[in-house]
């Protein structure tokens, strides 16, 4: 039986999504985000359900921070224990989310060594449990899925088939199996499929193709051709930041407005988290704003030994007063 109320049925079609990315999506790079054009969904980075039930939670639910300004926001989870989920279903929906969606894609061996989130795919048995306990726990708010097509092989019908028995509320496929990472090119061709077997079990669940979509362009060629709800972008963002905002070009982005966005970002992640983060955390950013243009390497190399958002913004500076 499907949640009371779903903002998925209310978005427009189709549909753009920012993909939950560790130590990369949290509120302050959503914030950057946004700023620069809004996708129509945001996501947390994926939190684990265990850990939001132990007496170390807070050294975990602080992926659950949020402003009020970007939703809908969909809280992700991960983990193995169905009891666990029902109470993070339960604190997501206390903090005012407006969904839940649950991890069954990520291929980190680590993660997969418990059980979890890819190594789902061949266990149906406690990935039903999973999701209905998460249903129940989350009341009125949606409950989704991320997952893959596979884990070592390819079983794209058999396991698209099984999620979408459970009457979900949407479901992303990205277009790789477990093994394969991201090393082989994502294939649109079974996310197709999983939209065909939707239509033929008579379901109404949203469908998301996720893999490799790098522009707004080629995201209605993928929903034109596989006829998709909706698209989830990742790495992408990487690249662009304005990706969401079909009026700019990334290539007319002079390099002063994203040295000044560099600088807003540092200091909100400094502002936001304090000493929660370490700053080394936002190294990874650099290159979303300090690339294709002249000495943007030497600047990118320079700004990886800073410690702190005031030592950024020296350097900016000096490169802009040079």
């Amino acid at each position: 039986m499907k949640s009371k109320r779903s903002f998925w049925k209310e978005l427009p079609s189709p549909f753009w999504s920012l993909a939950p990315m560790e130590d990369v999506t949290d509120t302050v790079f959503r914030q950057i985000v946004i700023s620069c054009g809004r996708p129509h969904v945001l996501f947390t980075e994926f939190t684990s359900v265990e850990g939001l039930d132990s007496e170390g939670k807070e050294k975990v639910s602080y992926r659950l921070k949020y402003e009020t300004n970007e939703h809908p926001i969909v809280a992700q989870i991960w983990g193995t224990t169905p009891e666990a989920h029902f109470k993070a279903a339960s604190l997501i929906r206390e903090l005012g989310f407006d969904g839940v969606d649950i991890n069954m894609g990520c291929p980190v061996k680590k993660i997969v060594k418990q059980g979890a989130c890819s190594a789902l795919i061949e266990n149906h048995e406690l990935a039903r449990e999973i999701v209905v306990a998460t249903k129940e726990g989350a009341k009125n708010l949606p409950v989704s899925v991320k997952t893959r097509i596979g884990f070592k092989r390819r079983v794209t019908k058999e396991w698209a088939g099984f999620l979408l028995s459970l009457g979900l509320d949407a479901l992303t496929i990205h277009g790789r199996i477990a093994a394969e990472m991201s090393k082989t090119p994502a294939n649109w061709e079974e996310i197709g499929k999983v939209v065909r077997l939707r239509n033929q079990m008579g379901v109404d669940t949203p469908i998301v193709g996720n893999g490799d979509v790098m522009n707004l362009l080629q995201a209605q060629e993928l929903v034109d051709k596989y006829r998709v709800d909706g698209i989830m972008f990742g790495r992408a963002i990487f690249k662009n930041p304005w990706l969401f905002n079909s009026a700019v070009n990334i290539a007319d982005i002079g390099v002063s407005t994203k040295l000044d966005l560099l600088r807003r970002h540092a200091l909100m992640f400094e502002e936001t988290w304090g000493c929660l983060k370490n700053f080394d955390l936002m190294k990874k950013f650099f290159k979303v704003y300090v690339s294709d243009f002249a000495g943007s390497s030497d600047l990118r190399n320079t700004l990886m030994n800073c410690k702190n958002s005031n030592e950024v913004i020296s350097v900016i500076d000096l490169y802009i007063n040079r």
